[in-house]
């Protein structure tokens, strides 16, 4: 092969390998455009579960999720939760209580295999929306509930009942002893009537305040 042979073929083979390396990167980018796609698309489900299985139906979908591979469309689980207090025989406990009882969130991108892995979960009923069609839900709407699971709240629940003595510990009738008239658990208060001057006073006191007889 002459010199002139070899350079030309040199050439023609270095315009190969140049349009080789071109293809390699078209088909990295068009690869790295669909992840992106498939980031954009991603989206928070609510699904319905059976009364207290929430936590079995986190624990039964992210078990699939890692067995079917499938880390690439579903993200995250989640089951909305608050501390509770609760004040027994003067007692504190604190309790974990589902913010939504019966209903589970999962970060996903819908598509046939992601709803197949989901609705099939052991637990769960069905996905919020129509049965083929399920609706996302507002980013705005599930920002507020983990914020609301994720911020140390308290609620104290008092195993009390309208007819019991209870005791004021403190506030301007510390020392008091009065008879329950009223319960009003969602706002942890009561009203009872307290013995002032002779009289029967109602007034009204929150759980905290009080000490059960």
């Amino acid at each position: 092969m002459s010199k002139k042979e070899e350079n030309i073929l040199n050439d023609e083979m270095n315009e190969e390998t140049e349009v080789v390396s071109s293809d390699v990167q078209v088909t990295e980018q068009v690869a790295d455009s669909d992840k992106n796609v498939n980031k954009s698309q991603k989206r928070w489900y609510i699904v319905h579960t059976y009364s207290g299985y929430e936590n079995k139906v986190k624990s039964n979908l992210e078990k699939r999720i890692e067995y079917m591979n499938m880390a690439d469309k579903i993200f995250r689980v989640e089951v909305p939760q608050k501390t509770v207090t609760q004040i027994k025989g003067g007692r504190k406990f604190e309790k974990e209580e589902k913010i939504f009882p019966g209903y589970v969130l999962v970060e996903m991108i819908m598509d046939e295999d992601s709803w197949y892995v989901v609705r099939h979960t052991a637990g769960v009923t069905k996905f919020v929306g129509s049965a083929k069609k399920p609706i996302p839900a507002k980013e705005s709407e599930i920002k507020k509930i983990i914020h609301r699971s994720t911020t140390q709240t308290q609620k104290i629940e008092m195993d009390i009942k309208v007819g019991e003595k209870v005791r004021i510990i403190s506030g301007p009738f510390a020392e008091f002893v009065g008879d329950i008239t009223e319960v009003y658990p969602d706002k942890a208060k009561l009203r009872a009537n307290v013995s002032i001057f002779g009289r029967e006073t109602p007034v009204e006191l929150e759980y905290k305040q009080i000490q059960k007889l």
